[in-house]
């Protein structure tokens, strides 16, 4: 039985048994307003909270502001919640934030982002996936596909997480890799990934950092430009791109459970006020490739918000 799992099974069925816990938890996190990602992150939070009685308040920055999301963190420890969960895409912006909690004593569970620099600022576990190696796994898998030359298109510049994402990709891939910087503008991406392919025949293969964001766009610009060739592969789930996926107008997506990485913190957050239990390492979430053969068992899910 492996760590995740055990882990899922555990929090399902001590919340279930237990009763209402009514431990106050804050999430902070950085996702963008206009990101659908975060809406599944956040769907996952609030059925934790309905599961385990928790009062949570989810709280996020309008756009990716590492000085807006360090005020949360402050407003957050001074409120002083039984437990806060944290994105972590800026060790060096958010870190003093996050380590004034911890010596406030304030259970911190970090989720998404971090991984490489949970354990250094106090968190007590994260969960999510490793961002360099699920890059790596995706730009492996784009090769033996048969990708030789390819873009990572990054739309949201400064998340530490995305850049690791694209050096995974260019390590897995083996092959040349330019990235390509963008707005989380769909119309702006589809723009620019239909200017690389055009300046660029050569160009092959597009892995995508966003599944809405990114990933759908880009398949939107490989069929205008007719390009059959061209392998397009996305982080994330969404339902337009998990159908691109099972229609073979896409390589496959990378599935790191947002869900789970709203759901499990809470949980823990809660199990940890009632009765002193946490996880004694991190929980990875992800990643998983969903290929054409799986893609149209998750759509729905996708669609409504929990895949």
């Amino acid at each position: 039985m492996n760590k995740l799992f055990t882990s899922v099974a555990t929090a399902a069925v001590l919340a279930a048994a237990a009763p209402a816990m009514a431990a106050d938890i804050i999430v902070v996190a950085h996702g963008q307003a206009n990101d659908p990602f975060w809406s599944v992150v956040k769907n996952g939070v609030e059925k934790a909270a309905e599961h385990t009685g928790a009062n949570v308040d989810f709280r996020s920055p309008e756009t990716f502001d590492m000085v807006a999301m360090s005020q949360l963190i402050d407003a957050a420890v001074n409120q002083e919640p039984d437990g806060l969960v944290v994105s972590i895409p800026d060790a060096d912006a958010l870190g003093p934030s996050i380590e004034r909690a911890v010596a406030a004593g304030i259970p911190v569970i970090s989720m998404n982002s971090g991984s490489d620099v949970a354990g250094e600022l106090g968190a007590l576990l994260h969960v999510g996936q490793s961002e360099y190696d699920a890059g790596k796994a995706a730009g492996a898998k784009l090769a033996e596909m048969g990708g030789s030359k390819g873009i990572c298109v990054n739309q949201e510049v400064g998340n530490v997480s995305l850049d690791l994402r694209c050096e995974g990709f260019a390590d897995g891939f083996g092959q040349e890799v330019t990235v390509i910087p963008t707005q989380n503008d769909p119309t702006e991406v589809e723009s620019k990934v239909r200017a690389a392919l055009e300046s660029d025949p050569d160009v092959d293969t597009v892995l995508g950092l966003g599944a809405s964001l990114v990933g759908e766009p880009a398949v939107a610009a490989v069929t205008a430009l007719g390009r059959d060739d061209v392998l397009v592969a996305s982080f994330d789930l969404s339902a337009g791109f998990l159908q691109a996926v099972a229609d073979g107008k896409a390589a496959f997506a990378i599935d790191q459970q947002q869900y789970l990485q709203g759901y499990l913190p809470v949980a823990f957050l809660a199990l940890n006020a009632e009765y002193g239990l946490v996880p004694g390492g991190d929980v990875p979430s992800g990643p998983n490739l969903v290929t054409q053969d799986a893609a149209a068992q998750v759509i729905d899910l996708s669609a409504q918000g929990i895949r």
